[in-house]
């Protein structure tokens, strides 16, 4: 399946998507206890989408990795659709990009004292 299909409703979806960036992780209450939940921005030739991580997928997934959604469902929020990842679905990592050592900054260096 591509981007373009995606429809709200739709569930037991299966994708390959390029990560193009990874929101700040949030705690919030659900009927479960607090979860952290972070959105990142996913694409593939046809279009972006926002995927919600929720729990241990905020840490799995990093900008740059191609990544397979499996049993994904998607509803509409506030106009927009947005994926999520089923019960028994899971997120596989195909491949890492390993940002290279002069593409990253440390934020501390730029604070002024």
């Amino acid at each position: 399946m591509q981007i373009k299909d995606i429809k709200p409703g739709m569930s037991n979806i299966t994708l390959t998507v390029y990560v193009v960036s990874v929101g700040r992780p949030r705690k919030v209450s659900t009927k479960y206890g607090e979860a952290t939940v972070a959105q990142a921005v996913v694409e593939d030739e046809t279009g972006t989408i926002t995927l919600n991580l929720w729990r241990d997928q905020v840490s799995l997934v990093k900008p740059g990795d191609v990544i397979r959604i499996e049993n994904a469902y998607t509803k509409e929020f506030r106009g927009k659709i947005e994926l999520s990842i089923g019960r028994n679905g899971r997120i596989v990592v195909l491949k890492r990009e390993e940002l290279e050592e002069e593409e990253t900054f440390d934020e501390e260096i730029f604070e002024e004292e």
